[in-house]
């Protein structure tokens, strides 16, 4: 499953953040393989599609798709000297596949800013300094263990992987981070397991005033080539207790048409560049969790490997039109297509496999 890692400076709202979260845990048993720890939330993806599809199906449960939300510890300048829990912050990051990174927006006097002012901007540098020191050091030991193998011979893998960390040399220095780097794909294929802090996709929820949340004329104090959405934490813990139909309400009052946590939760989701298929039947209603770009062969495959392996075809519907026509309607209708193995399946795809047993 894949993790998204909270960071922040203190007192900001990080771990409140992740507590608010962590409300909205999944069963886990619906999700194998899967242990969790105490600084570790499966949370499920909001898709309304799940709802209507299961309405049609009259299905007897609904299981959404999720992701991982991990408190990384908290994180101080000179992280990367192994100031603070610096050594431990690095280390749990370089295992997530995103950064969600929590600034410090809002004014209260009673809640002490460790810079000493509400700054968004300064706090968002000193956090991606320390990623970037640490990825200076990670790149130049290999750049230097690269350019030492050359010596010996070159080859076409050594020669994309030294032009690559020598990109990502000239990006760091500038204060740039490597995720704006743009690499061919065999320079990207060479560098893959190095596992940069800062080639991960990264979000920035900013905690800001209660008035703030819904404000449609928000502009990010982040400038705009950083992705940013403006979240009331404290909102948002008080929401997450509610009835559902009490939220409904409260966030209709406020002029917002989902929470802040389903939007932070939906915009990691697809800034890990994913898409959600389907299955729906009688006993069930399932959102599966895939890659853009993946084939239908595959896509079965993460619902059982010999599903991959034994891939005759995918019958496939429109979830749109599944809700409108039923899946029996959109036969007769024309609407359920034959895809065979070379088929790129669609976000939205409502699909029964086909394979030998």
């Amino acid at each position: 499953m894949l993790q998204v890692g909270i960071v922040g400076l203190p007192n900001v709202g990080k771990s409140t953040l992740f507590k608010t979260l962590t409300k909205k845990q999944v069963d886990c048993a619906n999700f194998p393989f899967c242990t969790i720890e105490p600084n570790v939330g499966v949370v499920e993806v909001p898709d309304e599609r799940l709802r209507q599809l299961s309405e049609v199906s009259k299905s007897e449960k609904i299981i959404p798709t999720a992701i991982e939300f991990v408190d990384i510890a908290g994180i101080v300048e000179g992280a990367h000297k192994g100031e603070g829990l610096g050594n431990k912050f690095l280390a749990n990051i370089r295992e997530v596949n995103m950064i969600l990174h929590v600034v410090r927006g809002f004014a209260d006097p009673n809640v002490i800013h460790v810079s000493g002012k509400v700054d968004p901007a300064h706090d968002v540098e000193i956090i991606e300094m320390e990623l970037a020191f640490a990825d200076m050091d990670t790149v130049q030991k290999r750049l230097d263990a690269v350019r030492g193998k050359m010596k010996a011979g070159k080859s076409k893998e050594l020669e994309a992987e030294e032009s690559a960390l020598a990109k990502f040399i000239v990006a760091l220095e500038a204060g740039k981070l490597t995720n704006a780097i743009e690499l061919t794909d065999d320079e990207e294929l060479a560098v893959k397991g190095l596992a940069l802090l800062t080639r991960k996709p990264m979000l920035y929820v900013v905690n800001v005033d209660e008035n703030a949340s819904a404000d449609p004329n928000w502009v990010s104090p982040l400038g705009a080539t950083r992705l940013a959405l403006p979240v009331s934490v404290k909102i948002e813990s008080e929401i997450v207790d509610m009835a559902p139909e009490d939220q409904k309400t409260f966030l209709t009052e406020l002029g917002l048409s989902q929470s802040g946590l389903d939007r932070v939760i939906r915009k990691c989701y697809e800034s890990l560049n994913l898409i959600t298929y389907f299955t729906s039947g009688p006993k069930e209603t399932r959102a599966w969790t895939i890659p853009v770009g993946t084939k239908a062969p595959q896509a079965a495959g993460v619902i059982h490997t010999d599903f991959e392996k034994n891939f005759i075809r995918a019958e496939v519907i429109h979830w749109q039109d599944f809700v409108t026509l039923g899946e029996s309607g959109c036969r007769d209708a024309g609407k359920l297509r034959v895809e065979g193995k070379e088929y790129v399946m669609q976000d939205g795809d409502t699909c029964h496999f086909r394979v030998n047993t």
